[in-house]
C-alpha cells in the first residue's frame, strides 16, 4: 500500500476529475477523488421523463480536436457515437420573430454574405453593413482580443447581436465580448490574415475541418461517458468518495471536514471560499403536440438579448436526436435554458416555447428543472495542478485534452522527480 503522502487527492468528481483520476490509476498512482456532492459526472447527469432517461445535462459534445472522440473508444463507446439529425438551427431576433440559422457559418459569423438566410436575418441595411467585409483592408480587426471586436469591426454590429451573440450564448454561457479570438477558434486569426476578409476566413477555417458533423452525441445520452468513467476508476480501484467537503487546499495536503490528508493535490473545482460561477437552468418539457412533427424550428433556436422571451435557447430534442424520438414515440422534448430561473419554470418555458415554434403548446404531459453552476474562472490561492472548466474552457471537447495534459503531467513529473510541474 502506497503511503498517505503518494496519493494524489483529485478535488472535484466532474468529468475532469474522473479522467484524470482513471489516467493515473492506468499509470499505477493511487488516487483518491473527492466531490462535494451525492454524485459524480458533473454536469453529465441523467434524468427520467416519460420512463426514459434523458440528459440532465450536456447532450452533445464537439467533435473538434478528437479528444472525446478517443476517450469514448478507449471506454467501448465508440459504437453509440451519433450525430444530430441534419435539421437547421434557427435564431430568434430580438425584433422580426425567428429565422434559420445561416448553416456555413461559424460561430454565427456567415461564410456567405450573399445566402438569403443571411440577408433575412440581418435585413437590407445590416447585410449592406456586413458585405463591406469584402472591401476592407486585413489589418482590420486583425488587433481584436475578443469575437465581438473582430465581428463588429469588420461585418457591423447587426451581425454580432443578431447572429454570433446568440450562437456564442447558447455554446459557452459568455458574451462574445467576453470571448478571446483564439478561443473562438485557433485559426481564425491566422486564415483573416492569409485570406483577406472575415468571411473568407471563416471559410478557410470551416474547410479545414474534418469531414462529418461539428457535434455529436451518444446514444442513450451524454450521461453514460460519466457512468463509464466511473465504472473505469472503481475497476482501477480509485477511491472515490462523495458528500466530501473540502475546506482548504494546498498541493501536498488538504483538509476535509477538519481532518487533514496528505497527497499531491489536483483541483478541478472551485477553490474553497472562491465566488460561485454563472447558474445555468434548464428546463425540459414533455409534450403531446403533432404540429410539431415536422420539427418547424429544425433543431432549436437560439435568442438574441433583447427578445420577449425569457429563456436564451431552445432545443428540440426529439428533432435533433434519432434516439431521443425512439424513445419519446408520439411525443415530443424540448429543453430550454435560462441565465437565471423563472418564477415558476415549468410555465416560462411552456410559454417560451409556444412563442418560439410559434404555436399554442398544450401543457407538459411531464417536465424536470434542473440548474448547474459553473465554476468560476478562480484559481488565486491555489499552486499546484488545475483542470475542469474553469481553465480549460467550456465544453468536452476543451475539457477531457486538458485533463488528459494535467494527467500526463503528473505522469511524468513522477518519471523524472527534477521536472517542474506545470499546469497545461
Amino acid at each position: 500500500m502506497p503511503p498517505p503522502d503518494d496519493r494524489v487527492l483529485v478535488v472535484g468528481g466532474g468529468v475532469a476529475g474522473l479522467v484524470i483520476a482513471r489516467r493515473l490509476a492506468l499509470a499505477g498512482r493511487a488516487v483518491s477523488v473527492l466531490e462535494a456532492t451525492d454524485r459524480l459526472g458533473g454536469t453529465l447527469a441523467p434524468t427520467t421523463l416519460a420512463g426514459s432517461e434523458l440528459d440532465a445535462g450536456a447532450e452533445s459534445f464537439a467533435t473538434r480536436g478528437g479528444g472525446v472522440a478517443t476517450l469514448l473508444a478507449e471506454l467501448g463507446l465508440d459504437g453509440d457515437v451519433v450525430a444530430p439529425e441534419p435539421a437547421t438551427a434557427w435564431v430568434q431576433r430580438a425584433r422580426g420573430g425567428a429565422v434559420p440559422l445561416p448553416a456555413s457559418g461559424l460561430l454565427g459569423i456567415p461564410a456567405d454574405l450573399r445566402d438569403v438566410d443571411v440577408v433575412n436575418a440581418l435585413g437590407a441595411q445590416g447585410t449592406a453593413r456586413a458585405q463591406r467585409d469584402e472591401s476592407l483592408g486585413p489589418e482590420v480587426g486583425a488587433d481584436a482580443v475578443t469575437l465581438g471586436e473582430l465581428v463588429v469591426a469588420r461585418m457591423g454590429e447587426a451581425v454580432l447581436e443578431r447572429l454570433v451573440a446568440p450562437v456564442v450564448r447558447g455554446v459557452y454561457s459568455r458574451e462574445a465580448h467576453e470571448l478571446t479570438v483564439e478561443e473562438a477558434s485557433s485559426t481564425l486569426r491566422s486564415a483573416l490574415a492569409e485570406h483577406g476578409t472575415l468571411a473568407a476566413a471563416v471559410r478557410s477555417v470551416r474547410d479545414a475541418a474534418p469531414a462529418g458533423a461539428l457535434v455529436a452525441g451518444i446514444r442513450g445520452g451524454m450521461f453514460r461517458l460519466a457512468a463509464s468513467l466511473v465504472a473505469e476508476c472503481e475497476r482501477l480501484g480509485v477511491e472515490l468518495e462523495t458528500g466530501a467537503t473540502v475546506d482548504a487546499v494546498a498541493p501536498d495536503s488538504l483538509i476535509v471536514t477538519g481532518t487533514r490528508r496528505a497527497g499531491e493535490v489536483v483541483l478541478t473545482a472551485s477553490r474553497p471560499g472562491a465566488a460561485p460561477g454563472r447558474a445555468v437552468t434548464l428546463v425540459t418539457l414533455v409534450l403531446e403536440a403533432a404540429e410539431l412533427d415536422d420539427a418547424p424550428r429544425g433543431s432549436g433556436l437560439l435568442v438574441a438579448s433583447g427578445s420577449v422571451v425569457l429563456a436564451r435557447a431552445l432545443t428540440h430534442l426529439t428533432a435533433k436526436w434519432r434516439w431521443v424520438a425512439d424513445a419519446l414515440p408520439g411525443r415530443h422534448a424540448v429543453r430550454l435554458s435560462y441565465d437565471a430561473p423563472p418564477t415558476d419554470p415549468v410555465a416560462a418555458a411552456r410559454a417560451d416555447a409556444s412563442v418560439l415554434f410559434g404555436l399554442d403548446l398544450p401543457e407538459p404531459l411531464e417536465a424536470t428543472v434542473r440548474t448547474w453552476t459553473r465554476p468560476a474562472p478562480d484559481v488565486l490561492g491555489f499552486a499546484g495542478p488545475h483542470a475542469g472548466e474553469a481553465v480549460a474552457g467550456t465544453g468536452l471537447a476543451s475539457v477531457i485534452p486538458h485533463a488528459e495534459r494535467v494527467a500526463q503531467t503528473l505522469i511524468d513529473s513522477r518519471l523524472d522527480p527534477g521536472r517542474e510541474r506545470m499546469t497545461p
